[in-house]
């Protein structure tokens, strides 16, 4: 009774037979790894160039930490010249090693010890711990930081770039000036001297100075530099403008252009704007500043 209850078909002993030797494949490869990593050293600098660390696609644990016995040191380097061995020393991790080597290879160059702060995975604090020992070598800094103050003394201005500034009582006329002009006043640069003229050509001239004030975030302290002398607009007939031609201007909303076709739809020709006063979208100060720029 007992035979029958433990007998087993000769297929089935071949399937456990098989289990059997799987399991023990795989004890003997987990000792044996084991063994390896015991007798591995826990730090080693060489192999901070080694294509070992990367296995099969996948970077080892070994390539991202440092172990947890190893005590940074701390003494002068150079990120241009030191080598493998120095870098680690200094407690940083293998693939920050790797990929100092690897900026070195393409031209990079470390100027400053600022542009060793860009270091990918360096903290603020390793940052800071490393930063007294950090020296640049003269071949690798800029020209211009060997003249110690002294640039200003010998390097001529490059006015097209800086134009130097206007003082008062000097004074610019909004409708004869120019983009190199504009920059001179305090204030302006480069985008306000290009919205000052594109907005002159679209009003068809200034007036006055004021009109400086609507361009958006325009500076208040710019406007007193600015005069306009001998204004000569260039007019638009509103009798022969169409809506869409109309609204362009300015001083011309969609409702306004509106009330002005209609207008000449029901009445005929205008003769001036006052024919526009008793219209809501026309009150007196909307009339007296287009009063410049319109003719019949």
């Amino acid at each position: 009774m007992f035979r029958d209850f433990f007998y087993i078909r000769k297929s089935d002993r071949q399937a456990i037979l098989f289990v059997l030797c799987i399991m023990a494949v795989a004890l003997a490869v987990i000792l044996f790894t084991d063994s390896r990593m015991d007798s591995t050293p826990q730090y080693a600098a060489d192999t901070v160039l080694n294509d070992n660390d990367n296995v099969n696609g996948q970077r080892t644990a070994s390539y991202f930490a440092q172990p947890s016995t190893f005590h940074a040191q701390r003494f002068p380097f150079d990120p241009n010249t030191a080598d493998s061995t120095q870098l680690l020393k200094l407690g940083l991790r293998p693939w920050q090693v790797r990929n100092i080597y690897k900026y070195r290879q393409k031209g990079g160059v470390y100027r400053k010890k600022e542009d060793f702060a860009r270091l990918y995975g360096l903290t603020v604090k390793e940052y800071r711990e490393l930063e007294p020992y950090i020296r640049i070598s003269p071949d690798y800094t800029t020209p211009a930081s060997s003249l110690v103050g002294e640039e200003e003394e010998y390097h001529e201005r490059d006015t097209l770039k800086y134009p130097v500034k206007v003082e008062v009582p000097s004074s610019v006329n909004l409708n004869t000036t120019d983009t190199m002009l504009l920059r001179k006043v305090p204030g302006i640069g480069e985008a306000y001297a290009r919205r000052i003229l594109s907005y002159g050509q679209r009003l068809g001239g200034y007036v006055s100075p004021e009109q400086l004030r609507e361009i958006e975030d325009f500076p208040e302290e710019a406007i007193p530099y600015f005069v306009v002398q001998h204004p000569k607009t260039q007019k638009i007939n509103l009798n022969k403008l169409t809506l869409n031609q109309l609204q362009r201007h300015p001083y011309i909303s969609f409702y306004q252009a509106k009330a002005i076709t209609e207008y000449r739809r029901l009445h005929g020709p205008l003769h001036s704007l006052q024919d526009l006063k008793l219209h809501k979208d026309f009150p007196p100060e909307a009339i007296q500043r287009l009063e410049p720029y319109v003719e019949f």
